[in-house]
């Protein structure tokens, strides 16, 4: 298996003992695939194809492409997260050198692809959700439930965190992202309550940042509307990492890499996600930018390819039994032509 990180003092050896020091011989990256069998039938997988997961996690739909790989198939797999890579390259270690694994963003695919002389793949998955280790990890800072410094970064060489953006940010920036990204009714008010705590002492824990959502929320509200926080965090989560704004720079240059028939897999767990994917896919199927009373089109724009089935694909219901957090996952197709 071919091993690559974008910093020389961490090698394979590094990352997998450090792994092992965390948990020992129960190396389990917990995290269950969302819509897993739903994108591997969709990718279409050629045994001699080339593939791209480019949010690899724990190695979850990575292990079923590689099942399904010939002698001369390959699957390349980003992810941010050291833990994440280690414990892909653990659980993708049986399949030697049809697998390379990469530390990276996967905005940066396209750059990192053409370092083995890879310009086109065969199929791309992009699974956008947060995994289950980085929610339930409590020194990872992604979560409500437990008292841990706030954190939320998905690549911990990355300097800004969920601390510097509650307690540095301004209350109209605060405002826009707990309101655009948590979709939060009180996201006024919550941002006001933070900006005036945090002139007493700066913000510095999940569960401090809980009390003070929890102040600005009306009583009668969170007695009915689950946990408090959960739209904020997951507002400054979206932030932190610059989740849409990655996702937005993507889009085309995952079309690109793909060869012809090739396709593009997506699954999201966000509203605003899922509506950069969809409306992206609509431009790709008609890209012809005439004004609508012409005639025919002199723009020369064709179309890249079409979404495959129109609809976005939902969790089962026996999925939902099994793993709740499927519940607002959607999972887009795109098929180049």
């Amino acid at each position: 298996m071919k091993w690559t990180v974008t910093q020389k003092s961490e090698t394979d050896g590094t990352y997998k003992q450090r792994f092992k020091q965390k948990w020992g011989n129960n190396m389990e990256f917990k995290h269950t695939s969302v819509l897993l069998n739903e994108t591997i039938d969709s990718l279409h997988i050629q045994p001699e194809g080339v593939y791209l997961d480019g949010t690899l996690g724990g190695g979850g739909h990575a292990y079923e492409v590689c099942r399904r790989l010939g002698e001369n198939g390959r699957l390349f797999g980003i992810d941010q997260d050291a833990d994440a890579i280690a414990a892909a390259k653990i659980r993708l270690e049986e399949f030697g050198d049809k697998v390379t694994i990469i530390r990276n963003n996967y905005c940066n695919a396209k750059e990192a692809l053409k370092e083995y002389g890879v310009d086109k793949v065969d199929g791309i998955v992009l699974d956008l959700g947060v995994s289950s280790y980085q929610l339930d990890n409590a020194e990872r800072g992604f979560t409500y439930k437990y008292d841990t410094p706030l954190d939320m970064r998905m690549d911990q060489r990355q300097k800004l965190t969920a601390k510097d953006i509650v307690n540095d940010y301004e209350e109209w920036e605060l405002y826009r992202i707990i309101r655009d990204y948590g979709e939060d009714q009180f996201a006024k008010n919550i941002a006001k309550h933070i900006v005036q705590v945090r002139q007493e002492k700066p913000i510095e824990t999940t569960f401090e940042l809980n009390e003070i959502i929890k102040a600005a929320i009306p009583a009668k509200i969170r007695a009915v509307g689950g946990h408090p926080s959960k739209r904020t965090f997951q507002a400054i989560r979206i932030e932190c990492n610059h989740e849409l704004d990655v996702l937005r720079n993507s889009l085309e240059d995952m079309i690109d890499m793909l060869n012809p028939w090739g396709r593009l897999c997506i699954i999201t767990f966000h509203s605003l996600e899922d509506r950069i994917v969809k409306n992206f896919f609509r431009e790709m199927e008609n890209p012809c930018k005439c004004p609508a009373d012409f005639p025919v089109c002199v723009c020369g724009k064709v179309p890249y390819g079409r979404a495959v089935p129109r609809k976005a694909i939902l969790p089962s219901e026996d999925e939902l039994e099994d793993n709740p957090r499927a519940k607002s996952a959607k999972l887009r197709v795109f098929e180049r032509i």
